[in-house]
């Protein structure tokens, strides 16, 4: 066997590339992709129909994770899984998930064509995680969070949408409420563009991410009176929503005294009955905290349990907390790290090592086997936003990183000491 890492074809994760941007293309130049949604589905069968015409068996399971899996070596080889996710933001950009799908099988193609007869020691699969982003489901990472232990599949399948609709009957209408067994990794692998500008910043090709922050995320709501705008008068009124500003500047005013260690939001708002004329009688806030430090998390915890009677009381109305979402701080696997160093160094690509403050599918994933996020720049650090964009060149390099990496674990064995 060759021991040069083989070459991704540029021309076909372009193509790749391309072709999954149309599901759910916006005008703006992003996607309108949220989880379960039509365009999600046609994503979706997109994918599994390339897998198909490459020769791969694919499956899905019942909480909706998408696997193409590709028999090189026999039913009793180690499996070597990489990808991400194509569910997209409401209104958000085409590279966040989709990138990582689409590398995964462009190097996982590389990886075939170099082989010699006989000299696969390892398989190989393609993921797509159901619901990663959360915008419409909560929490988050949802299908990889099944996968890897952290929830049951009953609370994954009642998550219910804005409108009402649960993650079940989404499943079934779209065609992925399925029932086949999940693949079992030995090490999954999962390129991405960075969202954020340390990369880019610093000149750097290749940034694994070593450690992934903790983050806590918590609805409330605000609850007052709902009364008309015109002749209630301001001291009578019990406005939910005059409530929930005090939270949300308390929350910017902890992030502020915290030294860049603690990251606080409301990212969405959902204000009862939403009308122009009346004083809202409810204000539901979906609350983020995320730190490195378990300590600070737990301190940012604490303060917010006093904020939110405090605005409350502010406001002269009442609260109640909703839901509350953990996940701790981590780091992923060191030996990917080092892999992933090792094989951009190979190439010639300059990196650096990274926190990681969002979350991956990894996170969840790295429960159950050895996991690693490797990025790529995106301009600007972007994400989120129709705006969001990466270089051809630093998408094929990111995709050129995975194919060495999963080179080098198939000559081990899959055995990622020797790798």
């Amino acid at each position: 066997m060759p021991d040069a890492a083989p070459p991704v074809d540029a021309a076909l994760l372009d193509a790749l590339m391309t072709e999954v941007s149309r599901f759910g293309a916006t005008p703006e130049g992003g996607l309108n992709r949220p989880a379960l949604t039509a365009e999600h589905g046609q994503a979706r069968d997109w994918l599994c129909a390339t897998l198909r015409e490459r020769g791969y068996a694919v499956s899905v399971d019942a909480i909706g994770n998408v696997f193409g899996v590709l028999d090189l070596a026999g039913p009793d080889a180690p499996l070597i899984m990489s990808g991400s996710h194509l569910d997209s933001q409401p209104m958000g950009g085409r590279f966040d998930g989709a990138y990582g799908v689409v590398a995964a099988l462009a190097a996982i193609e590389a990886v075939r064509a170099r082989l010699d007869p006989g000299a696969a020691r390892c398989n190989f699969a393609v993921a797509d995680w159901m619901n990663e982003e959360g915008a419409r489901f909560q929490p988050s990472l949802l299908g990889s969070g099944v996968f890897g232990g952290e929830h049951t599949l009953d609370f994954a399948l009642a998550r219910r949408d804005g409108a009402g609709l649960t993650v079940a009957e989404e499943l079934a209408r779209t065609g992925y409420r399925g029932a086949d067994a999940a693949p079992d990794p030995s090490a999954y692998i999962e390129m991405h563009i960075e969202c954020g500008p340390e990369l880019e910043k610093a000149g750097r090709a290749i940034g694994p991410f070593a450690r992934y922050w903790g983050a806590l995320k918590i609805r409330a709501a605000m609850i007052g009176e709902q009364a008309h705008t015109g002749p209630t008068a301001m001291a009578l009124r019990r406005d939910a929503l005059l409530g929930a500003a005090y939270v949300i500047a308390g929350l910017r005013e902890m992030a502020d005294t915290a030294s860049g260690t603690l990251y606080t939001s409301v990212g969405r708002l959902e204000v009862t009955p939403n009308s122009p004329n009346i004083v809202p009688g409810r204000a539901t806030m979906f609350i983020e905290l995320r730190s490195p430090e378990p300590e600070t998390l737990a301190a940012a915890e604490a303060a917010l349990e006093r904020l939110l009677p405090t605005a409350a009381a502010k406001a002269g109305i009442g609260f109640e907390v909703i839901s509350i979402d953990r996940r701790p701080a981590g780091r992923f696997d060191p030996r990917l790290v080092d892999l992933a160093e090792t094989e951009a160094a190979a190439l010639g690509l300059s990196t650096m090592r990274l926190d990681t403050i969002g979350g991956h599918d990894a996170i969840p994933v790295g429960r159950r086997c050895p996991a690693i996020v490797v990025a790529v720049p995106c301009r600007g650090g972007v994400c989120h936003n129709a705006a969001e964009f990466a270089e051809a060149a630093d998408l094929l390099n990111g995709a050129n990183v995975l194919a060495g990496m999963l080179w080098r674990v198939n000559a081990a064995g899959g055995a990622l000491d020797a790798a």
